[in-house]
């Protein structure tokens, strides 16, 4: 029975990569869509969310089905509730994907303010971020997922100087600018949320790891 529990573990394991996996691409490809402009690449990520979603119920399930079956104490509960978060963080990541696709789609037909430099910055960053939380996720790594929580600070900072020269030096002097200068502020705001996301999957991580509670007690992370 104990070698089938383990085997479950591995599965649910497996099924949170996959859903992680997903979500990064999404991420990267609606970002893409922005800078190419690409309707159609856009459009594909609005419709694998789909997907996701239906990944995102068969995890919960399964997280369900384990503990009432199970009835896991310690670590293997800290594993299977934390494995439940993130997948709900995952979801939320993945809707927002599809939020800025939506915006890369508003802009297809809209001239560009300016090149896109650091928008694309910042997706590299919420990505990374994703992408080491769910590593350390995987692999317990609390140092992972401390430095996912750290990131944060620079994604706030890249947000804030997006939005004030999208503010200033555009919206203010010219308010014509709105049409193309909003959904751009827009999808920095979801940009800025993902990464808020990932320190939320950081932050379970750690708890799952050794039981210590570091949301909202940043003190305990040094």
């Amino acid at each position: 029975m104990e070698r089938y529990f383990d085997e479950e573990l591995k599965d649910l394991n497996m099924d949170i990569l996959k859903i992680g996996a997903l979500t990064q691409e999404a991420i990267f490809k609606s970002v893409e869509a922005l800078k190419n402009r690409d309707k159609a690449l856009a459009q594909e990520v609005v419709n694998s969310d789909k997907k996701i979603d239906e990944i995102d119920l068969v995890i919960d399930e399964k997280c369900i089905d384990l503990i009432a079956r199970h009835q896991p104490l310690a670590s293997d509960l800290r594993f299977i509730t934390t494995g439940m978060k993130i997948n709900a963080e995952l979801e939320r990541i993945a809707d927002l994907a599809v939020d800025i696709a939506q915006r890369a789609q508003e802009l297809v037909d809209k001239p560009l303010l300016k090149p896109l430099v650091d928008i694309p910055k910042l997706s590299s960053i919420a990505q990374k971020m994703v992408k080491d939380a769910i590593d350390a996720f995987v692999g317990r790594n609390e140092a992972l997922a401390k430095s996912v929580i750290f990131s944060d600070v620079e994604a706030d900072k890249l947000r804030n100087c997006i939005c004030d020269e999208l503010i200033t030096n555009y919206m203010v002097k010219d308010g014509s600018c709105a049409p193309c200068a909003v959904p751009l502020l827009l999808v920095t705001r979801h940009l800025e949320r993902i990464c808020d996301h990932a320190t939320n999957i950081a932050e379970d991580v750690i708890y799952m790891i050794g039981a210590k509670v570091v949301k909202h007690h940043p003190e305990k992370l040094t």
